[in-house]
């Protein structure tokens, strides 16, 4: 009882610290999770483009009854510009007021229909000039799909007025989607964000306030006073281990209520479960770590470059601020050799895990059981730090 009222006393003076990485994980999640919010979706907009139809009927009986439809479906789903002149058209394109210019050239129509039939091996182009961006990708497809359906319906169409009528009727069909997955992918993913970025705070904050707490027990009073006591080093590592363990849970529940506030219902769900179940494996090896760390410190003006190296470190190598998908294979098979990444491995794997099963669950269970084995470790190694320093001293 003596070791844990002497727990309180210092934990109560390093309130400061654990706030204050309360307070980056909430802003830093708050700050990403309206960001996503704000981007979570897709709207096919209305590119801006500039249409040149040089195929007109200006001649009698000409057929130009193709370039015509493609001219009122690019004029139905795209922002047509009224410019002319070729400075103003080249003004209007490197200013980006215009995306796309689709130039259909001179009997366009008869040279398709004439390609079409096998009368002539020169197949017509319209030309486009483009600005490279997403509106033109968007224009581009647009032209594409017309151009790929009057293929088809033209080799069997008899005018181009019939052809235009034809792919006009088949593009305006509208196809019923069915949504065979109904996962909340919005949501696990402002999961998997909060929980990754849990991976500095939970590091952070047990180290910190851990090795504060071993290095005050370390001072030359309080250690002569343990050493000359009866009681032996196990059962004193044992009563700070749990104290400390006291803390970190507490420090763990605090946070998961946060994430329930920020993130939502979400973690009420199956996958949601398993994220909370995959910070705690994950709080248990970051309190045996900080613990090896606390057993291994002397100097309290060191605990904050431990921190760095440790929590910030692990956090960019393994995916907690970067994403995963944006770090360099070689600094993943690096990151291997430490718990954070199999940590945040487990929260990317639940954001696209589909159903809750056994077959399913094998490798979270399996990322879990490596951090625990982390775990393990860390406190075989500080009980034989512990002992050895007892007997040097």
């Amino acid at each position: 009882m003596t070791v844990f009222k002497a727990f309180l006393r210092v934990l109560w003076q390093c309130k400061a610290i654990v706030l204050l990485y309360t307070v980056i994980l909430v802003c830093f999640a708050a700050f990403q999770m309206q960001t996503e919010q704000s981007s979570i979706g897709f709207l096919a907009d209305r590119p801006d483009i500039l249409l040149v139809n040089q195929d007109t009927a200006e001649e009698e009986g000409k057929d130009c009854g193709l370039s015509a439809g493609l001219v009122s479906y690019l004029m139905e789903y795209c922002e047509v510009a009224d410019i002319t002149g070729e400075d103003a058209i080249n003004d209007a394109l490197f200013y980006r007021d215009i995306s796309y210019i689709v130039t259909i050239p001179r009997h366009y129509s008869e040279e398709f229909f004439a390609y079409l039939r096998g009368e002539t091996d020169k197949k017509p182009a319209v030309e486009v000039r483009s600005t490279g961006d997403q509106e033109a990708s968007y224009a581009e497809m647009l032209l594409s799909r017309y151009l790929r359906v009057a293929r088809v319906y033209g080799a069997y169409a008899e005018n181009g007025k019939e052809l235009a009528n034809r792919v006009a009727e088949t593009l305006s069909g509208q196809v019923s989607v069915e949504v065979a997955s109904h996962l909340d992918t919005g949501g696990l993913s402002k999961a998997a964000f909060f929980y990754n970025f849990l991976n500095y705070s939970l590091l952070a904050g047990c180290i910190y306030v851990i090795c504060l707490v071993l290095a005050s027990f370390r001072e030359e009073k309080i250690r002569k006073r343990t050493m000359v006591s009866s009681m032996n080093y196990r059962t004193f590592n044992r009563i700070l281990l749990l104290s400390n363990g006291l803390f970190a849970v507490g420090l763990w529940m605090i946070y998961v209520l946060l994430s329930l506030v920020l993130v939502g219902e979400v973690l009420l769900s199956d996958q949601g479960v398993w994220y909370l179940a995959n910070s705690f494996a994950f709080l248990l090896c970051a309190l045996t770590m900080a613990f090896l760390f606390g057993t291994l410190v002397k100097n309290k003006n060191a605990v904050n470059g431990i921190v760095n190296v440790v929590a910030l470190g692990s956090s960019f190598l393994c995916g907690a601020f970067v994403p995963v998908q944006m770090l360099p294979k070689s600094v993943l098979w690096i990151a291997h050799i430490l718990p954070s990444y199999w940590y945040i491995q487990t929260n990317e794997y639940l954001k696209r895990m589909e159903n809750v099963s056994p077959e399913a669950l094998r490798p979270v269970l399996g990322n879990m059981g490596i951090l625990l084995g982390f775990a393990l470790l860390f406190i075989i190694a500080a009980n034989g730090v512990s002992k050895r320093t007892r007997q040097i001293g």
